[in-house]
């Protein structure tokens, strides 16, 4: 423990910039890139989770000031501290292959010029026609933490088309994340009962509602989507007095779109059990 650094704020005033055309500013801020969006996405309450959607996906519950160690393969993290008040931890899940499986079909594969035009190629069919596609590109992280995974496409037949493999890219990011979830709700005895977003991804219509879908919650994305600056800014606005509290942050904090949950239960346990044989094909790959 003596090794470990000090937990110290991620709202106080640490200084001031002393050169150039910023003079005179405080440096007031702290917070690293997924706990500056949970923050952004006023995420202040235990059981308040949001998940960034990238190159890769970034999941964190709000476990409010206990440390929660994880039995369901999460990572245990400070997730933020104001000022003289007790530090916030968070559980976080972290997804190595999302939006980077449709860069993956645009620049190895070609199947398309740009990435979102997934989303029309996608929409071309009803279904994934019964393709599963688990990006093991480098190993499975959360909650499996297996790096001798390898990806696979399954339930491949000669009906499978374009469409389908689009369909199930875009659906990987919403399976993995139901796994995150799913672990989470363990680890922590909380039930989501909506899932905050953010990130490049959350402007995917059909990608938003199969989340909504295979959650079985609403997906919520807010109206600035930059959450990671917006969070930085507001923990830095905090410590010089600009915002007064979370509470204030939280009423400011507002919703763009919100997506529903439309598909029956027993449809959704149908995909999500299909899901998770796939993802059982990918294990032990390399020797």
């Amino acid at each position: 423990m003596s090794m470990l650094p000090e937990i110290r704020a991620s709202s106080e005033v640490y200084g001031e910039v002393t050169t150039g055309n910023l003079t005179g500013i405080n440096i007031a801020g702290d917070l690293g890139d997924q706990q500056a969006a949970t923050f952004g996405q006023a995420c202040f309450d235990a059981g308040d989770a949001k998940n960034t959607y990238g190159t890769g996906n970034f999941m964190l519950l709000n476990t409010s000031t206990e440390a929660v160690q994880s039995k369901a393969g999460l990572l245990t993290t400070v997730c933020y501290k104001i000022g003289d008040e007790a530090a916030v931890y968070a559980l976080e899940g972290s997804i190595a292959i999302t939006g980077a499986l449709v860069q993956w079909l645009r620049d190895n594969l070609h199947m398309i010029q740009a990435a979102p035009q997934v989303e029309e190629l996608a929409k071309s069919v009803d279904d994934n026609g019964g393709l599963y596609i688990v990006p093991a590109f480098s190993g499975l992280f959360a909650p499996y933490w297996k790096s001798s995974a390898r990806g696979v496409f399954a339930g491949l037949t000669r009906y499978v088309n374009a469409g389908h493999i689009a369909r199930a890219t875009l659906e990987a990011t919403a399976f993995q994340t139901r796994e995150v979830m799913d672990a989470m709700e363990s680890d922590s005895g909380v039930t989501l009962n909506e899932l905050k977003v953010d990130g490049g991804m959350v402007q995917n219509d059909l990608l938003m509602q199969f989340q909504a879908d295979i959650l079985g919650v609403p997906v919520i994305r807010p109206e600035v989507a930059e959450t990671t600056a917006l969070g930085a800014s507001y923990a830095a606005g905090m410590a010089v007095g600009f915002w007064s509290s979370t509470q204030e942050v939280r009423d400011n904090w507002a919703e763009d779109k919100r997506w529903e949950p439309k598909m029956d239960a027993a449809k959704r346990d149908a995909y999500y059990k299909e899901w998770k044989k796939a993802v059982t094909r990918t294990f032990d790959w390399v020797d």
